[in-house]
């Protein structure tokens, strides 16, 4: 072998082991992927999630779902390979690890992601008796949803108190004894805000049995990337605006808005 391919032979060896240090190397990435579900208007870890006093409470039919995002955890290792098979999965989404955990510290993001939770859920809570002129010093809603945090859940909570005080107002379920799933914010106002990690929020919808999906009307574009089939987007702007929804969804008048 002459020097010149000798020289070539050790080149080609380096740089294949370099490349396998890069496939191999853990990268600053955290995985995110479809996450659990909860029906606000049933259970989550064995604890009722909407407990209401100082008022009827009805029975309900159908599901209320909260969905959820899960993440690895700072300290995983996360390979070329790794990042690669997340970037061309629809039901994955690779971001940088300081996206999800700021300063890469998850003490810190779950504290943030549990006061924003409890926020989320006083604001819910205040929307929903807003909208059904209650007074919160006669009625009470306390709110347990075990370990999910921030503040996405706000919608469906307030959806569901409505359906356990009056239902659809006419003797009825919001649901129609569908399978609901959704995300947004909520303001004390009944203003429904976006959340981001709609598309693959839908797909944990799905699994979860969902047929239907209230979304942020602003974040419609988001959602309709690799949509789930058989899952019909339905994006609301307010409260008032998802009720109506839900109301025309079970014959009761106006038209369904879709994405």
């Amino acid at each position: 072998m002459t020097v010149r391919r000798r020289a070539l032979a050790l080149c080609a060896t380096v740089v294949a082991a370099l490349v396998g240090v890069a496939f191999l190397a853990p990268l600053p990435f955290t995985k995110t992927e479809p996450g659990r579900t909860a029906d606000v208007l049933g259970s989550y870890e064995d604890h009722q999630v909407i407990t209401i006093t100082g008022a009827a409470v009805r029975p309900t039919t159908g599901a209320l779902r909260v969905t959820t995002i899960s993440a690895s955890l700072p300290n995983q290792s996360l390979s070329f390979t790794d990042a690669l098979a997340g970037w061309v999965d629809p039901k994955v989404a690779i971001l940088p690890r300081e996206a999800v955990y700021p300063q890469g510290n998850p003490e810190k993001a779950n504290q943030e992601t549990s006061r924003e939770m409890t926020q989320a859920q006083d604001s819910a809570t205040t929307a929903a008796l807003n909208y059904l002129h209650l007074s919160p010093d006669q009625v009470k809603v306390s709110i347990d949803l075990g370990d999910i945090g921030g503040p996405s859940g706000g919608q469906m909570i307030s959806l569901g108190i409505i359906d356990k005080l009056v239902g659809d107002g006419h003797g009825g379920d919001l649901t129609g004894g569908r399978d609901i799933a959704g995300t947004g914010t909520i303001s004390d106002d009944g203003t429904v805000g976006v959340v981001g990690g709609v598309a693959l929020k839908t797909h944990g919808a799905a699994q979860a049995g969902a047929t239907v999906f209230l979304l942020p009307r602003a974040e419609c574009s988001e959602a309709q990337v690799n949509t789930p089939a058989g899952l019909r987007l339905v994006p609301v702007a307010t409260l008032a605006d998802a009720l109506g929804a839900l109301t025309a969804l079970n014959g009761g008048g106006g038209t369904v808005p879709s994405c």
